[in-house]
């Protein structure tokens, strides 16, 4: 049996990496998705590639009528949502911290921390009235175990782990979950940004040193441990930091 047979989720930042391949997983395992992002183009792409079950939505999550709409249009769509992945983020470019401006330091904390208190706002009631759900928040290994160069991205995934840990204390009793998935340095359209120097085998090679299992997280990685985690399997797991990292923590 599918894992996600007959569940409805909103995916964020499902255009490209980590989303758009749990998108694609969900849809595999049975579910409904509305996939989000501000490249509308990209998602259709996606969605129409997954058949009926799958359909976009262009979305700003820093905004709160965005996320408004988003969540309007699942329900017209398909029906509340019984998921929710918060994967949409950006960051600065690894540098010194003195050097990021306050306009990069807004932007970072509104995709990574306020679009969850819009989502909450918008989809915790309907959650309450349909008798529970599931949130995951994609946080990151640098909000548990943070390096120099990205303090103030390391910062907005650090209130992402910890307001999942909050969420899921107090929406528990209305049997919401709630988990943030902390992944290590992926290959995504961030990987650049992340390293702070040029994608070159060189350069990637003094990341790896640093993680165990000796490799960047695939999509698949990220998009298995949400598949898990929105499943009935862990029906009794919330409040938890996952790292999806190679041992990077440790």
């Amino acid at each position: 049996m599918s894992l996600l047979n007959n569940k409805i989720a909103i995916v964020t930042g499902a255009a490209s990496g980590f989303g758009a391949q749990i998108a694609r997983d969900y849809v595999e395992e049975g579910a409904k998705v509305v996939l989000a992002d501000l490249n509308l183009e990209g998602a259709n792409q996606i969605a129409q590639s997954l058949g009926e079950n799958a359909l976009a939505f262009k979305c700003n999550v820093a905004i709160k009528d965005d996320i408004d709409g988003l969540v309007n249009f699942c329900v017209e769509n398909f029906g509340t949502p019984d998921i929710v992945v918060n994967n949409a983020g950006t960051t600065h470019r690894n540098q010194p911290l003195m050097n990021v401006d306050e306009k990069t330091f807004d932007l970072i904390f509104d995709v990574n921390v306020k679009s969850i208190f819009y989502m909450v706002k918008a989809v915790v009631p309907l959650m309450r009235e349909n008798g529970g759900g599931v949130m995951l928040n994609v946080g990151s290994v640098a909000g548990i175990r943070p390096r120099p160069g990205l303090t103030w991205y390391n910062a907005s995934k650090g209130a992402v782990n910890t307001l999942s840990r909050s969420l899921a204390v107090e929406l528990g009793p209305d049997a919401i979950r709630v988990n943030a998935i902390c992944p290590v340095l992926g290959e995504t359209g961030l990987l650049e940004h992340f390293m702070g120097v040029e994608d070159t085998p060189e350069n990637r090679a003094k990341f790896l040193t640093t993680i165990p299992l000796g490799r960047l997280a695939k999509s698949s990685d990220v998009s298995n441990a949400a598949v898990y985690l929105a499943s009935d399997k862990a029906d009794f797991i919330t409040g938890v930091e996952f790292p999806v990292d190679g041992g990077r923590v440790i």
